[in-house]
């Protein structure tokens, strides 16, 4: 009876050792989800070395965190910081293969450069995941559109009097612009489980 007993005890405190983390956890989760808004809001204001600290912080306790990582990864494209922005987005594409996000910030990054191949598989990649996510959708069409707009320019180039290239290069400027548009980013989350899509 006394190992009963015992067996009890030890369980007991286990089991309210688990509820205290867990309460302490949920009384946490506020203030993590405050630093991942509060980083948000310092983005937008071009105060990037305070929202790389908030996120930061929140990492420190959350490391696997997939909104701060991606908030993150923003926050170094905004920066300039292209290289650390794609090591970032690369890792969420690998921890977290199921969200389109990534994948779609890793092709502005990838288009900005002007690797449009590398912008492309990135941007399929988006849509096998999420075949409803429009800003990939339209971000793949811009590129296509502005690689199209490169194609008839280069070919009234090289002939000079083909009307019919001058025509498309001049419908697709007036589609796009005078300025052929750069894809779109995805916003950072604003929930805590997944980033979201630009609206």
């Amino acid at each position: 009876m006394a190992l009963f007993a015992q067996y009890r005890a030890s369980q007991f405190t286990r089991n309210t050792a688990a509820l205290l983390a867990a309460l302490l956890l949920c009384l946490s989760l506020p203030a993590q989800a405050d630093d991942i808004q509060d980083a948000n809001k310092l983005l937008k204001q071009g105060e990037y070395a305070r929202a790389m600290q908030k996120v930061d912080g929140h990492l420190a306790t959350d490391p696997k965190n997939p909104q701060a990582r991606f908030l993150r990864g923003l926050i170094f494209n905004a920066q300039g910081k292209s290289d650390e922005a794609l090591a970032t987005f690369r890792a969420l594409t690998e921890d977290y293969p199921e969200l389109p996000e990534p994948y779609n910030n890793l092709a502005v990054i990838h288009a900005s450069q002007g690797n449009y191949d590398e912008a492309i598989n990135a941007l399929k990649l988006a849509i096998r995941t999420n075949p409803n996510y429009a800003t990939a959708h339209e971000n793949l069409g811009d590129l296509y559109s502005r690689m199209a707009g490169q194609s008839y320019e280069r070919a009234m180039k090289l002939d000079r009097a083909d009307a019919s290239a001058k025509r498309k290069f001049e419908l697709n400027r007036e589609l796009l612009g005078n300025g052929l548009p750069a894809p779109s980013p995805a916003a950072p989350a604003a929930s805590d489980k997944t980033p979201e899509a630009a609206p």
